[in-house]
């Protein structure tokens, strides 16, 4: 799905706010009626009406088509599943719900995982803080989605499968707020975002990782100009943050929310499919000193930015393969890289090299393909710049 910017700009990819096509070196969204259960409009949701359960327990869980978080038992956890969009054989997709609400009255934190269905990271990022938490101890609530796109997730693939109109992968983080009249995904998206997330959220953190075949760096995007965004970013201790405008990439579930009036930030777990634990400590560290910030539980903060080498990138220039062949890459994640510097070369199946890859701007790597073997269009990497250049057509192929 192809996303455009205010300005006209197409946009495929939130890794991207600001790209510039690369130079040389690289030569190259049906009418549905809502079950009864879910006829609860997104408006009724949103402007107090309470938690709505549907009678249903799946696994001994109860199940809500909207909550309030207010409604759940002070000083406890609250394990729920949330009734999504309905599927063509009259069962619905349904979301792992955690609550852990404190004893006492405070700021209501929301952190989501699972958008994409190839992002182990960052699931187990949000089941770690979870885990960390007492709700008797805390003041506010915090609560946790582990996988909002289930139908991704089972197939441990990064986008939504879809035939409602025609047989399409769906990128669950372009659809954001979403539609409750569009195609299924879009009907998902809607469903959790006006009757579960915004209601429940002062703030937000959408965790994410690469795809699959692509690893990034330890990093959080964040529009560095609003007060509160910023205020979250800076206290996790990791090198990188792309600094992204709301308006540059609105249908990502951060800027939604953002959008909608809750701060919100998008943190990126390393590599798809696969536990990082050492990069995930980090993230936890970070999410944990948030919930300080907010007031929610008590403690001295660990380590924020202040306490790390921090590049705040402007924008990231995405480089595509012109050539089939393996990759070789000569630097790594987190390297700096000088306008004009070689970073990649690629070798057809003689072993003889058919193309150089070099970098367009001066920045830091933040992502690099894994996957060896490449085709023209593929991306091999992204870097961050701190001066934006001007605005072009932007060619990445996720």
């Amino acid at each position: 799905m192809v996303d455009k910017l205010q300005n006209g700009i197409k946009r495929r990819n939130l890794i991207k706010a600001s790209v510039a096509t690369v130079g040389a070196a690289t030569v190259l969204a049906a009418n549905a009626i809502p079950a009864a259960a879910q006829a609860l409009s997104s408006t009724d949701a949103t402007t107090g009406k309470g938690t709505v359960y549907t009678g249903e327990t799946i696994q001994g869980k109860k199940v809500v088509s909207a909550l309030d978080v207010n409604d759940l038992e002070p000083g406890r956890r609250h394990h729920l599943y949330f009734q999504g969009v309905q599927m063509r054989t009259g069962e619905y997709w349904y979301v792992s719900v955690i609550v852990a609400r404190g004893a006492k009255p405070g700021k209501r934190v929301v952190l989501t995982s699972g958008v994409h269905g190839d992002e182990m990271s960052s699931v187990h990022t949000v089941m770690t803080v979870m885990n960390q938490l007492d709700p008797a101890q805390m003041s506010g609530t915090v609560m946790a989605v582990t996988d909002i796109a289930r139908p991704a997730m089972l197939a441990i693939q990064r986008k939504w499968p879809n035939s409602s109109r025609s047989i399409d992968l769906i990128d669950m983080n372009r659809v954001w707020p979403g539609n409750e009249n569009g195609t299924a995904p879009d009907r998902h998206a809607a469903l959790v975002f006006n009757r579960l997330l915004r209601p429940n959220a002062d703030a937000a953190i959408d965790f994410h990782t690469g795809t699959t075949g692509f690893e990034v760096s330890a990093f959080n995007i964040a529009d560095m100009n609003v007060p509160e965004v910023k205020a979250m970013a800076d206290l996790y201790p990791v090198g990188q943050i792309l600094d992204m405008p709301q308006h540059a990439f609105p249908t990502t579930l951060h800027n939604a929310l953002l959008a909608a009036g809750v701060p919100a930030i998008c943190p990126e777990v390393g590599a798809a499919r696969v536990l990082d634990l050492s990069m995930i400590a980090q993230f936890v560290e970070g999410t944990m000193n948030v919930l300080k910030h907010h007031g929610i539980v008590a403690g001295p903060m660990g380590r924020t930015g202040k306490d790390v080498r921090v590049f705040v990138g402007r924008g990231a220039v995405p480089v595509a393969a012109t050539q089939g062949g393996f990759v070789e890459h000569l630097v790594k994640l987190n390297d700096k890289v000088e306008a004009g510097q070689k970073f990649a070369i690629q070798r057809n199946s003689f072993g003889e090299v058919v193309a150089e890859y070099a970098s367009s701007v001066t920045g830091e790597m933040s992502g690099l393909r894994t996957d060896v073997m490449s085709e023209p269009g593929d991306n091999l990497a992204f870097i961050l710049f701190e001066k934006p250049v001007p605005d072009g057509e932007d060619i990445y192929q996720e």
